[in-house]
């Protein structure tokens, strides 16, 4: 069985607020838990005018407490911008509030420019302590952490699941050397993704955790019921990649006809080389790309991005590509490995 679940971008548009992208959040993790998902992050990101989670536990807490069933988790927190103490304070208090449904995805990298690094102000240097301070989060959350004399009231005990983030080497590495559950950001950094999951199964050590490697592989999915329809939903994301390279972050913008009219063929070859690893489609294209990501990763989970403009149109590519799983993870001859994440 391979795990399918949703990285959500919450994203705000010239017709969506940041309120009511907060609550199309929701409404898409109350629909994703009937879909079978197993879990449902948002990511932390400052100064981003389009994205509307940089409080990212107060996000967690309202999808969290609009489903019943589904993971909440954030992939994920930069724990560079943290104290760890307050990471564990905020996602001690989540768990306790919604036991057994929370994860906490950290990520190196400040989610943000320099600038806005310097106004939240942590060292730019935070980086160098990464592996201390997954540690140092790591036993606020444990049995132990109660007889301590500095505690993350209310974490100690509720032994919060922590997943390694990454687009490099570095996370894989990280992850076997600690034993957590990796995930591989492809769906915007495709080219590392198969040294990564190398390094990470081959140099795995086991923990209290985590018994096994687990891989999940982020991965860009538009599906539409018609290819036509698909490959215009995901000019959107298109647009948005091409922004970030003009250095002009914005709102989401609408989907268009042609993409070629929004950007030049150097801004689209610099987008696609980002996109590369993207499935956009029909069922059966969804279906197909699938099996070709599974076959070449035999990832464990797919953490799946589905950037599309409307929220209707949204649902429906998540409904679609759920489909799509339940049917290969159902199939006697199908592509999904016999992994599971109980473990983690």
């Amino acid at each position: 069985m391979t795990a399918y679940s949703i990285l959500d971008l919450v994203r705000i548009s010239p017709e969506t607020d940041a309120r009511s992208a907060i609550g199309n959040a929701r409404d898409l993790a109350a629909h994703a838990e009937d879909w079978g998902y197993e879990r449902f992050w948002v990511a932390e990101h400052h100064n981003a005018a389009g994205i509307a989670s940089a409080a990212t536990s107060i996000v967690l807490g309202h999808i969290a407490a609009g489903t019943r069933r589904i993971r909440v988790g954030a992939g994920g927190i930069m724990l560079p911008n943290h104290a760890p103490l307050i990471i564990a304070e905020q996602f001690g208090t989540l768990a306790q509030m919604y036991p057994g449904r929370i994860d906490l995805g950290l990520g190196r990298a400040p989610g943000t420019d320099q600038l806005t690094v310097r106004a939240l102000r942590r060292p730019v240097s935070g980086v160098d302590s990464f592996p201390q301070d997954i540690l140092e989060l790591q036993a606020y959350f444990s049995d132990e952490a109660a007889t301590r004399q500095i505690q993350a009231v209310p974490a100690a005990g509720t032994n919060v699941p922590l997943w390694i983030l990454g687009s490099s080497t570095y996370g894989a590495q990280l992850a076997a050397e600690l034993g957590l559950p990796y995930a591989f950001a492809s769906h915007f950094a495709p080219d590392m993704l198969l040294p990564a999951l190398q390094i990470y199964r081959s140099r795995f050590k086991p923990s209290a955790q985590l018994a096994k490697p687990h891989a999940t592989v982020g991965i860009n999915i538009v599906a539409a019921d018609t290819q036509a329809d698909a490959r215009r939903l995901a000019t959107t994301q298109q647009m948005s990649f091409v922004d970030l390279f003009r250095g002009a972050r914005g709102l989401s913008k609408p989907p268009i006809d042609a993409i070629d009219d929004y950007c030049s063929p150097q801004e689209r070859t610099q987008a696609g080389g980002m996109l590369a690893r993207s499935i956009v489609g029909n069922p059966d294209d969804v279906q197909s790309g699938i099996i070709d990501l599974l076959r070449d990763t035999s990832a464990d989970e797919l953490m799946i991005v589905s950037d599309v403009y409307h929220h209707e149109q949204r649902l429906r590519s998540y409904e679609i590509i759920a489909s799509v799983m339940r049917a290969l993870n159902g199939s006697p001859t199908g592509v999904a490995t016999e992994r599971s994440c109980a473990d983690v």
